[in-house]
């Protein structure tokens, strides 16, 4: 359960006017008058900390189904008056209704590394909802301007990272084909993602996913795999699911995946 937080005194702007007597009284008076803080700033309060993340991404491709699965975690500050989201990742999952596995390592789920994004904040009925705008991140390549710069298709190209540190272009991505045909892609992802979660009694943060990631193949160890496919996010965001549990602040990755099965649900499957 989580421990409700005590409104902080940083929240409260507390004015104190002393108007002393005339000298002859030696007597004093004193008067104080605070101003109460607004609903947004107690939640801001309330809200702060360590998140365990866990969300999904449903999407739909032309020749495939897919759920992406990642956890990490999700630090929420307040900041110069603003609640601040800063998230970090641990690791990841891949779903498909096809006979395919598709293996990112931890180095390179890791490797993504969003900025921190001032959320918005808005109470209904006692309750917060927290909404994380979108912030263009590369991973696999380094843009100067993340929003809106092509991806970039040439391996040689000098803005191809090597952010998982394989030694190979991009991030590599592991792909096994049911048969025993297997192969390395190395890709160039741009990660577009956004988030809306509500408030729950038990301190945790129930909402979905909006997902517009982009990402291009620049290698691959195998020619089959050189395909490009273009993905979309699945319609029903109910299929695109985040859940932010509140966790202690000195939480790691190793200690999250121990317990992912206490924190988060079974790994679904596609099934629309």
């Amino acid at each position: 359960m989580r421990v409700r937080r005590p409104t902080s005194w940083s929240l409260l702007t507390v004015v104190t006017i002393a108007a002393a007597a005339a000298c002859t009284s030696g007597s004093s008076a004193t008067d104080t008058t605070s101003t109460p803080a607004s609903q947004e700033q107690l939640a801001a309060d309330r809200l702060s900390g360590r998140y365990a993340h866990y969300d999904v991404v449903a999407y739909d491709s032309d020749d495939m189904k897919t759920h992406i699965i990642s956890y990490g975690f999700t630090d929420l500050t307040e900041e110069n008056g603003a609640l601040v989201a800063q998230e970090s990742f641990c690791s990841s999952e891949h779903r498909s209704d096809q006979p395919i596995n598709v293996q990112l390592s931890d180095t390179a789920t890791q490797a993504i590394q969003p900025p921190p994004a001032p959320v918005t904040l808005t109470i209904a009925d006692g309750r917060a909802r927290v909404s994380r705008p979108e912030t263009p991140t590369g991973i696999g390549v380094n843009l100067d301007d993340p929003a809106n710069d092509p991806l970039p298709g040439d391996p040689n190209d000098p803005r191809i990272a090597d952010d998982d540190g394989d030694g190979k272009p991009g991030v590599t991505a592991t792909v096994t084909v049911t048969g025993g045909l297997e192969a390395e892609i190395y890709l160039a992802r741009r990660e577009i993602f956004a988030y809306v979660v509500d408030e729950q009694d038990d301190g945790s943060l129930v909402g979905s996913v909006t997902d517009h990631s982009e990402q291009l193949v620049i290698g691959a160890s195998n020619d089959a795999f050189l395909t490009q496919s273009m993905w979309v996010q699945y319609p029903d965001l109910a299929k695109s699911p985040i859940l932010l549990v509140p966790v202690d602040s000195g939480w790691d990755c190793d200690r999250l995946m121990e317990e992912r099965d206490r924190l988060f649900p079974p790994t679904p499957e596609v099934d629309w």
